[in-house]
């Protein structure tokens, strides 16, 4: 009985986990999605500056984008690691759980 009770308490964990990786994953999906939208206006304001030159605000424009990007690519990578934790926690509990089959 202890060990049914052991194991309904594992699967529930491991399914609370699973959809935590899955939400995760599609914030990573919605980051790299702005991630890339932010990546074409330093490029379209790179294209600018070369058709028409620098000016003071298509270069403050450039800037502002870059850090946007720079930004949008830590917040990709934090996700990525947040990712790999969760995984890592489902990970251990799929080890908890055949560890109580044998048992």
């Amino acid at each position: 009985m202890r060990q049914t009770a052991e194991r309904d308490a594992l699967l529930a964990r491991r399914l609370a986990l699973v959809a935590n990786v899955s939400a995760l994953t599609a914030e990573a999906l919605r980051l790299n999605q702005k991630r890339a939208g932010v990546e074409m206006d330093v490029l379209r304001l790179e294209l600018e500056i070369g058709r028409s030159g620098a000016s003071a605000q298509l270069v403050q424009d450039l800037h502002e984008a870059e850090e946007r990007a720079a930004a949008a690519m830590q917040a990709c990578a934090a996700c990525e690691q947040r990712i790999v934790a969760a995984e890592g926690d489902v990970e251990d509990v799929d080890r908890s759980l055949a560890a109580t089959e044998g048992n």
